[in-house]
């Protein structure tokens, strides 16, 4: 019989008693009766600190997908447990079944299940598990919360991979088919083909040509093993949502597609995480290695309320690559922080480097500077505007410096920065 059965039992047994001899003294005996009762079902109440409890957990899921984590209890005693159980997940990790109920007869064990479905991406937490065990009436039960750690890393959801395999092929073909006739830095020699109309005439091979006696120019392809530096902003403005996630986390997804794409590519690639201070790094691995060891670098990262200090970025850059590089910073092209930190330390970046800044534009500002049906919304399209102007006039001087700028939606900003990366290659220019 069900627990609540039979304290329902007892409950009409009492009240029977009470109609049938009515009086004070009856209800006193009765409560003795009932705590007698209620003692001795705590007495026959398995201990919960006598029970054992392992867990077993993944390490890492991706966000938006499922984890589980089990507990094993072990009862050593010679009663049957019966209990709640309770797995003490804080709510960011998406517990959706966290209290069991569970009957372990004498001397065996059993396992409980609690599904995870992640909600923020880091090191979400379980300090504890709680554990009440009731007597065999369920009139009374013994609880203990028992220390049991327990940490599941919730990596980046890259769902920016879908844009891979498109990016890939065209990689592919810059590298195989489309040779370049550029002559300068970052290039290798490919082939050599006749001379046709519109052919750069700095490409003509005359050592070639007068063997043949014919026009010959040389194809060039764009050079593998090149620097690839990516710097991920994580001060103050990667805190911003835009859309339905932090600029941090687009900023992520961003650099994830750009990695993977360069080191597909054959070129070297290396990450930093910096505002004041360097947050996470991440060094060229073996094949197939650095995605991996990327994810797990950028899972416990979160935006620092802090101003990014930009003066420190060349030196950053220079303790990971000595020699040119492609340097791409994905930050924020909001005009204080930028015009303040940022463009005083492009110009020496530039003259050494190919520099590429991109950031997240907030869709939102479009739609609220086309709205003006009232006074209200003619104010906020004017200060979206206004907005609009400064970010267009800050993209403007970083071109003027000679950087490549990708200001785009969260959608489509890994996207276009791999476009961006294709075009340099393909230019020479890496």
């Amino acid at each position: 019989m069900a627990l609540t059965g039979r304290f329902i039992l007892l409950a009409l047994a009492g009240a029977i008693v009470v109609l049938l001899a009515p009086g004070p003294l009856t209800l006193l005996l009765l409560a003795g009766v009932l705590a007698v009762i209620a003692a001795v079902d705590l007495g026959l109440a398995v201990s919960p600190r006598r029970i054992t409890v392992a867990r077993e957990l993944p390490e890492s899921v991706r966000l938006t997908e499922t984890a589980v984590s089990a507990l094993v209890l072990t009862n050593p005693t010679d009663r049957t447990l019966r209990a709640r159980v309770r797995d003490g997940w804080q709510p960011s990790a998406g517990a959706v079944d966290p209290r069991h109920r569970v009957v372990i007869p004498a001397g065996q064990a059993r396992r409980v299940r609690t599904t995870l479905v992640p909600v923020r991406r880091g090191d979400r937490h379980s300090p504890h598990v709680t554990i009440r065990s009731a007597g065999p009436l369920g009139l009374a039960a013994r609880q203990v919360t028992m220390p049991l750690p327990g940490m599941l890393r919730v990596l980046p959801p890259f769902h920016a991979r879908r844009h891979l395999p498109s990016k890939l092929r065209r990689l592919r073909e810059l590298d195989g088919r489309a040779a370049v006739q550029i002559r300068g830095a970052g290039t290798e020699f490919d082939s050599l083909r006749d001379y046709v109309r519109g052919d750069d005439v700095r490409s003509i091979d005359w050592r070639a040509t007068a063997r043949r006696q014919a026009v010959v120019v040389r194809t060039w392809r764009p050079e593998r093993d090149r620097r690839v530096v990516i710097v991920l902003d994580t001060s103050r403005t990667a805190a911003a949502r835009i859309g339905d996630e932090p600029r941090l986390d687009t900023g992520m997804e961003a650099a994830l597609l750009l990695a993977v794409l360069a080191d597909r590519g054959g070129d070297r690639v290396d990450f930093l995480a910096v505002d004041r201070r360097v947050r996470a790094r991440v060094g060229s691995a073996d094949p197939g290695e650095l995605l991996p060891s990327l994810v797990q670098a950028m899972a416990p990262l979160e935006a620092e309320l802090i101003e990014a200090d930009f003066s420190r970025l060349p030196g950053h850059i220079a303790a990971v690559s000595a020699h040119r590089s492609l340097v791409v910073l994905l930050t924020s092209l909001d005009s204080g922080a930028a015009e303040e930190g940022l463009l005083p330390v492009l110009p020496a970046l530039c003259e050494k480097h190919v520099v590429v800044v991109a950031a997240v534009r907030d869709p939102q500002l479009d739609e609220t500077a086309a709205e003006r049906g009232t006074i209200s919304e003619v104010y906020r399209a004017a200060a979206a505007e206004r907005t609009r102007l400064e970010r267009a006039a800050m993209t403007a001087q970083l071109r003027l410096l000679g950087v490549e700028v990708v200001d785009e939606s969260p959608a489509l900003l890994p996207p276009r920065l791999a476009d961006a990366y294709i075009r340099l290659k393909a230019a020479g220019r890496l």
